[in-house]
């Protein structure tokens, strides 16, 4: 018997109990005669006491050595009221050293002074301390929760292939090639979306999947070149219908896991967020919507700023010592088109721009966006595009420096209407927005044919504060519409048949309307837990140059291995 109970759950009950121990020794106490040793396994930590003769054999023992001990469990003089076991300790009887260990690269405690690429290439070692391994406890109890959930409203839990024909879905696809057919590769799947939607096809009323998703991209701090998704599909149903259905799913999910209740999950346009803030992802955490000024402009005749496409400013509200910041901060932003205005709380007005802009026009400001003294105003100019797009890093630059961000606010909404095609200018065609499958609006339907550029989606997009937690769309499920939406593609009708001709043969047999959506369980777990690194909730993640490093890959392959996977070397 390795042991009789586990480190974390002796209390003062079992003084007096014979017990036997096993785990790793997390610290080591040395009082000459007296032995003090910090044990530790999964579920948490022990004291042990040794004398004497034990003090001999401890001696040879180092942190990371896994051992078992027996003792009796008594009364600890020096309480740690912060852990449960911190009444008692073990006054050890006999100790046996079960697998010995190197000192470890890096501290495993809590806070360790291991830096990110150490604590990767030794993964196994960073799993010990308790912040990543509470993190994967999280994860799991998200991912029972949600299977839960879903189960229990409908949905069926279907596994689709990894494996599959390379199809053009707007990311890069990882090509696996085959042994047995010469020459032939397949596809890492970057979603299961033509399965899901062939599932619909089949019957399946309601399918939901905890998928692994592969996609051959950079990895930054928010994304991984192998990836988690909550993925979902539905039959006979609208974009209300799946928007209500999964904010009651997110709902439970944040009331479950943080008990935190949500308020309702507004709807905006795709149109508007970019209008109001620049993004298709806004943080509205802080306000400092954009409020467009042209039409001002032209009635105030500032002649330098008539000329140009767009005028947009935001309001920055007092802040505690932001005033002290303001000038370190303003030397940060590289823009040409840009100004500022100071309301002072003396009432005196500063301007970047004091040379073209009158106190009187300063005033006129002010008044407009109903500044008190304290604020800050910030506009930008030029082409109506990059105007939005900079005012909109400007005012999340705003958010940060001067921490703007209520970490303890989840403020979720919808972003709907989003455009179902992009010119590329690069290849001169369109190219999918969401993906080739995405139902275009009905009202738009007729824009097909000769402005395919202005025709909004089905789609929805789920942002919880400014970052992209799912994303979704009704299917197309009308032949015509999906062959006009791949000639946008400019796929040929050979490229058609050979790449989606079973799916579109399968278009011949009584498609329902249908819909989905996938969320990705990194991204929410990350957002939950209120963290900025995705890697912390992945059991062994990569790098952000797409390498595991503690098992070095990727890695080459031997000339006989490519030889037999018929590969030039």
């Amino acid at each position: 018997m390795y042991r009789t109970h586990n480190c974390g759950e002796l209390t003062r009950k079992d003084i007096g109990r014979e017990v036997i121990l096993s785990g790793w020794i997390q610290k080591i106490r040395n009082f000459g005669s007296l032995f003090f040793l910090d044990i530790r396994d999964y579920f948490g930590i022990t004291q042990l006491i040794l004398y004497k003769e034990l003090v001999k054999k401890a001696f040879f023992l180092g942190r990371e050595c896994l051992i078992q001990v027996k003792g009796k469990v008594i009364e600890r003089s020096s309480k740690n009221l912060n852990i449960p076991t911190g009444e008692i300790e073990i006054s050890v009887c006999h100790i046996n050293l079960l697998n010995p260990s190197l000192s470890p690269p890096f501290t495993i405690d809590n806070k360790t002074d291991g830096n990110e690429e150490i604590r990767m290439i030794y993964r196994y070692l960073d799993i010990r301390r308790n912040p990543i391994k509470n993190n994967l406890i999280i994860r799991h109890n998200l991912t029972l929760e949600t299977r839960n959930f879903l189960s229990k409203n409908g949905f069926l839990e279907v596994e689709t292939p990894i494996l599959i024909n390379y199809t053009p879905e707007g990311a890069r696809s990882f090509i696996v090639p085959s042994r047995t057919h010469v020459d032939k590769f397949y596809a890492l799947a970057q979603s299961p979306q033509l399965f899901k939607q062939l599932l619909m096809i089949g019957g399946i009323d309601k399918y939901f999947q905890i998928v692994k998703c592969f996609r051959d991209e950079d990895s930054r701090s928010d994304r991984q070149i192998e990836f988690t998704q909550i993925d979902c599909e539905m039959s006979f149903v609208e974009v209300h219908d799946v928007l209500a259905f999964f904010e009651h799913f997110i709902k439970h999910i944040f009331r479950k896991i943080k008990n935190i209740e949500l308020d309702s999950f507004p709807c905006i346009s795709y149109s508007d967020a970019i209008k109001m803030y620049g993004t298709d992802s806004p943080d509205t955490r802080f306000g400092m919507s954009f409020v467009e000024l042209n039409d001002l402009i032209k009635k105030i005749d500032i002649n330098w700023l008539k000329k140009e496409e767009l005028v947009v400013g935001i309001k920055v509200n007092e802040y505690e010592n932001i005033h002290e910041k303001i000038d370190f901060f303003l030397k940060k932003i590289e823009n040409k088109n840009f100004f500022w205005i100071k309301y002072l709380h003396d009432k005196t007005l500063i301007s970047s721009n004091q040379n073209f802009l009158s106190k009187k026009i300063l005033k006129i400001f002010i008044e407009y966006f109903k500044a008190l003294p304290g604020d800050l105003l910030f506009f930008s100019y030029g082409e109506k595009i990059k105007t939005r797009e900079e005012l909109g890093k400007i005012r999340l630059k705003i958010a940060n420096f001067f921490n703007l961000k209520k970490y303890e606010i989840f403020n979720p909404l919808w972003i709907i209407d989003i455009p179902l095609l992009e010119w590329e200018e690069k290849s001169k065609k369109y190219k999918s927005v969401h993906h080739p499958f995405t139902s275009p609006k009905e009202e738009d339907i007729h824009l097909l044919e000769n402005n395919p550029k202005g025709i909004r989606s089905k789609s929805y997009d789920l942002i919880i504060n400014g970052i992209e937690i799912g994303s979704g769309s009704i299917r197309i499920h009308n032949k015509n519409i999906q062959n006009l939406i791949f000639k946008h593609l400019g796929l040929s009708k050979k490229e058609i048949k050979s790449r989606f001709g079973f799916f579109i043969k399968a278009f011949e047999y009584g498609i329902p309307p249908h819909g989905g959506i996938a969320f990705g369980l990194d991204r929410l777990i990350n957002l939950l837990e209120r963290h900025t690194n995705i890697k912390d909730f992945i059991a062994f993640p990569k790098s952000n140059y797409g390498k595991d490093l503690m098992i070095d890959a990727p890695s080459f392959l031997e000339k006989e291995k490519l030889k037999e996977l018929h590969l030039p070397y």
